[in-house]
């Protein structure tokens, strides 16, 4: 069922949204709902963790002072520099 809905937005914020529907060859409406579908999904999806994803955490220990910035460059050099 369709309900009517009134926002207050800034109106250069509306007019960029309709001009982005209008290329997309969609409603604002119907932009707006997917939106809004899209968003509280979402959080309710990225919350669960599967339990193979849970028996991984931990299975790798890293030392103290490891700095992945220095071992990504180091990586880099090694596959870049034959």
């Amino acid at each position: 069922m369709d309900t009517k809905l009134t926002l207050r937005l800034d109106t250069e914020t509306i007019e960029r949204a309709k001009n982005y529907a209008r290329t997309k060859k969609v409603s604002l409406s119907h932009l707006i709902e997917n939106y809004l579908n899209f968003v509280t999904t979402v959080d309710e999806q990225s919350s669960d963790i599967t339990p193979f994803v849970k028996s991984l955490s931990g299975a790798v220990t890293l030392p103290e002072k490891y700095d992945e910035k220095e071992a990504y460059q180091k990586h880099i050099l090694e596959k870049y520099s034959k």
